[in-house]
């Protein structure tokens, strides 16, 4: 694939502080990957580096081609802060066609854009009676104009509620089916972890992990959880099988490595008759982060 954003052992300091140290990573066309990382991991500070807004201290970065913050690369990113701020006396449909004019696009999408964030039932109403997702809304619609080959999203589903969560990523998923790039960052860890491609973990400025979370979990090598349940009776049976299991109230929890996730399988199969249930529940990406920044030292 394609890569929009690279970027080669980028480091940046602050009075000394390395907030950025030896970072390196690439996004690829039609890829979506979060970024994720503590406060103070330096995920803001790579932002603004991607953006232009600051310039690195040494390393190299690509922005579809061009130098972050070159007038080609402005024109083909778009980025949607936390906390979007906009005029309270404009409707929602004034303010998307003032970002279009601005953008030199046609202002008759401005309905489409807002229709298609969820907000043309809210069109006319002033943003100053928004809710602080609808607000998030309009942002979306803003970072929408102009079909943008890179999105970089700082915490973007912040204010919005369950359901409108579901449709934002519903909606990444179909910008990075037409191919743009999407590196977003969140706290959300339960959030992008079915719904983007890659992972990227920073970690007090350091890159300490990237991957699937297929090969995060197999990187960090962490126990995998089993919940058993026996049919009355046989708990003891099923014990003598899996004395490493403990009761756990109705039920017999085990945790195993990777490496013998299978092996303790078959164990299990081989007592069908005696066991009404297994769950197996692998690390959550919230272990796979805990465990990285912690082998960091964080």
């Amino acid at each position: 694939m394609t890569s929009t954003l690279t970027i080669s052992h980028l480091t940046k300091a602050f009075g000394g502080v390395k907030a950025l140290s030896d970072v390196s990573l690439d996004v690829a066309a039609g890829e979506r990957v979060a970024l994720l990382g503590h406060n103070g991991a330096g995920k803001s500070t790579l932002m603004k580096v991607i953006l232009g807004l600051i310039a690195a201290d040494s390393g190299e970065i690509s922005v579809c081609g061009s130098a972050p913050g070159d007038a080609a690369a402005r024109a083909r990113v778009a980025y949607l802060p936390e906390n979007a701020t906009f005029h309270s006396a404009l409707t929602g449909l004034e303010q998307i066609t003032y970002y279009l004019r601005l953008r030199g696009e046609d202002t008759s999408g401005a309905m489409t854009l807002l229709d298609k964030v969820g907000l043309g039932h809210a069109a006319n109403r002033r943003i100053g009676t928004y809710s602080k997702g609808m607000r998030q809304r309009v942002g979306l619609a803003q970072t929408l104009i102009g079909r943008p080959d890179l999105l970089i999203l700082d915490e973007p589903t912040s204010g919005l509620d369950p359901v409108s969560r579901r449709d934002f990523y519903q909606l990444l998923d179909g910008l990075a089916a037409e191919g743009a790039a999407i590196l977003l960052s969140s706290h959300a860890l339960t959030e992008v972890e079915a719904r983007t491609d890659r992972l990227l973990i920073l970690s007090g400025g350091k890159m300490v992990a990237t991957g699937s979370l297929t090969d995060l979990r197999r990187e960090a090598a962490l126990p995998v959880a089993m919940h058993i349940t026996a049919i009355n009776g046989y708990d003891a049976d099923v014990l003598s099988v899996l004395p490493d299991a403990i009761r756990v109230g109705s039920a017999l929890h085990l945790t195993c490595t990777q490496e013998e996730k299978l092996g303790t399988l078959a164990l299990v199969a081989g007592l069908k008759e005696k066991v009404a249930d297994i769950d197996v529940i692998p690390p959550s990406l919230e272990d796979i982060y805990s465990h990285f920044s912690r082998r960091d030292g964080q």
